[in-house]
């Protein structure tokens, strides 16, 4: 469901989970690559590399999303920080707060937004409810499909472990 309005540039889930941590504070390349490494805070979700990192921060400054600023560093090297823009904060709002368009999409970015939600101190229960929401339609239809086709089958459970994961989460939330 990722929606942009006319003039925005769609942005990957490398760049929202980058403008996100930007928008919490994370200053710098390094810790966001840090967090997002496969040992990870967040990188147990969701990995990605340093260089893939960077190329996101890239983006999002190229996108007008994320400013760089100097700042002399103790160790005699000038190290650059980022600061989100207005647009970035809105924009990165606006993604936490999106239910994900697929089932597929709910190991990574869903519990991707969960997490850096939780990271930021903010409620997971408006997500959890617009996201149960969203896939009412889709769990009810899957619970139906009675065929013996193993596709079908795998669909029919994954709805059906989705709908559990955000019941327990939402009763926990």
């Amino acid at each position: 469901m990722a929606t942009t309005t006319a003039g925005e540039a769609p942005l990957g889930l490398a760049e929202h989970a980058c403008l996100a941590l930007v928008g919490q504070g994370v200053d710098h390349g390094w810790a966001i690559g840090g967090l997002l490494a496969p040992g990870g805070e967040l990188g147990r979700i969701w990995s990605l590399s340093r260089p893939l990192t960077y190329r996101a921060l890239d983006q999002l400054v190229d996108k007008g999303l994320v400013t760089r600023t100097s700042t002399a560093s103790g160790r005699g090297r000038e190290r650059q920080l980022l600061v989100p823009t207005r647009t970035g904060r809105h924009r990165s709002r606006h993604w936490l707060d999106e239910p994900v368009a697929h089932l597929r999409d709910v190991r990574t970015e869903l519990l991707l937004k969960l997490a850096l939600r939780r990271r930021a101190g903010q409620e997971l229960e408006p997500l959890l409810r617009a996201q149960s929401e969203a896939f009412a339609p889709i769990i009810d239809e899957l619970s139906g499909v009675r065929d013996p086709d193993l596709v079908d089958r795998w669909r029919r459970e994954h709805a059906r472990a989705v709908s559990r994961f955000l019941r327990a989460t939402l009763d926990e939330a």
